[in-house]
């Protein structure tokens, strides 16, 4: 059995090594946090993602600690899955990676060859100034990054749509090539290349579908705005082959922890290196006025009894009458993130303007807005 180590066993980390554990590997995770590290070896601690509470308790070869020294010392193939917050200018900040990066300074020279894997978000050229610090150290470091949304985390880990492996040299990739062969069930399309390219294709890929969503939901307000069906029209245009129907529907804007920081990312690095790529700035742009442009429309056509219904559970919600109902007030049905939720936003604007805003939703939600909003929103 093969061990592997991850380092930062947050939300996406924590789904990995656990992934990577069902797969046959032994797994040490590692984290700063002593009382979930805790959790997570008692096999306590709960979440809302889906699988996790299942993978946690019938790992049987994951393991967690805050020493760094143990999940190094553990494994010669090493995965970073450390947080990276948004700088006041769109950047990513790589404050979390570079204290994983001190610390493995603070550890001295390996005796054996280290490959660190970076699957985290960074800027272009990060990855390539890690493997600078590290390699009189003797790491090496890959960057191959996740391409899962929040609430099928697990799912796309097993079944991804696509796996980028950002490599130093070809036996580096097909080290990590065989991970991905042995946790994969499906058969992905693996596109290997340079760090930089592979840094470049994360953010464009998820770029693009902001980009998506932006026209689909531009078209949808001019479609309303003529009196025309925004759902007919784009499932004509999506059923077009070379455009296709995902993320071609008509309804709340991008939001959540990955779009809008991502956005503001390759924005960032496209004027760092003097290129110009104006369609992200205009769909951040068309985001926020399709979110005014639904407020309004809600306000003229809807009268003021109606009562507006966020539904996270599928609850039963026939007692209601003269109700609208939406999905989840998370920024994404099936997830507990309101982070850049646009529901959230809607929502906040019409209570404001009187309406009766029901949420139905988990206790983490409910307790999370009740803290922030109080007696704004009537709760379930």
């Amino acid at each position: 059995m093969k061990n592997l180590s991850v380092i930062g066993i947050g939300r996406l980390g924590l789904c990995w090594a656990l992934v990577l554990e069902k797969s046959g590997y032994n797994v040490v995770g590692c984290d700063i946090i002593e009382d979930y590290v805790n959790a997570l070896n008692d096999k306590t601690f709960f979440s809302y993602e889906p699988h996790v509470n299942d993978y946690l308790k019938a790992s049987k070869n994951f393991t967690a600690t805050t020493d760094l020294f143990k999940a190094v010392n553990h494994s010669d193939t090493i995965f970073v899955n450390v947080r990276t917050d948004s700088d006041f200018d769109g950047k990513y900040d790589h404050s979390q990676v570079i204290s994983v990066v001190d610390g493995l300074v603070s550890l001295g020279r390996q005796s054996r060859r280290k490959h660190l894997i970076i699957a985290t978000n960074v800027n272009p050229g990060y990855c390539d100034e890690v493997a600078e610090e590290l390699k009189d150290l003797n790491y090496v470091v890959s960057f191959s990054p996740e391409y899962v949304p929040q609430g099928k985390i697990i799912e796309w880990d097993e079944r991804p749509e696509i796996v980028v492996i950002g490599e130093e040299n070809k036996d580096l990739g097909d080290e990590l090539q065989e991970i991905f062969n042995s946790v994969c069930k499906n058969d992905p399309p693996v596109h290997r290349m340079d760090r930089l390219s592979a840094e470049i294709s994360k953010l464009a890929l998820n770029c693009y579908l902001t980009v998506k969503i932006s026209y689909a939901n531009s078209i949808g307000d001019l479609a309303l705005r003529a009196g025309a069906d925004p759902d007919k029209i784009l499932s004509a245009i999506g059923s077009d082959s070379r455009i296709g129907s995902k993320n071609l529907k008509y309804g709340f804007g991008y939001g959540g922890p990955c779009f809008p920081r991502d956005n503001k990312a390759l924005i960032h690095y496209s004027q760092k290196v003097g290129a110009s790529i104006p369609l992200n700035a205009s769909a951040d742009q068309i985001n926020r006025e399709h979110l005014e442009f639904q407020i309004k429309h809600f306000i003229e056509t809807r009268p003021n009894n109606t009562i507006v219904i966020f539904n996270g559970v599928a609850a039963d919600t026939s007692n209601y009458t003269d109700a609208v109902e939406y999905g989840s007030i998370a920024y994404k049905n099936g997830t507990v993130i309101l982070e850049e939720s646009q529901q959230l936003y809607f929502a906040i604007a019409v209570a404001k303007k009187g309406y009766k805003v029901v949420i139905i939703d988990t206790d983490a939600v409910l307790t999370e807005l009740k803290k922030v909003y109080g007696d704004l929103f009537h709760y379930e």
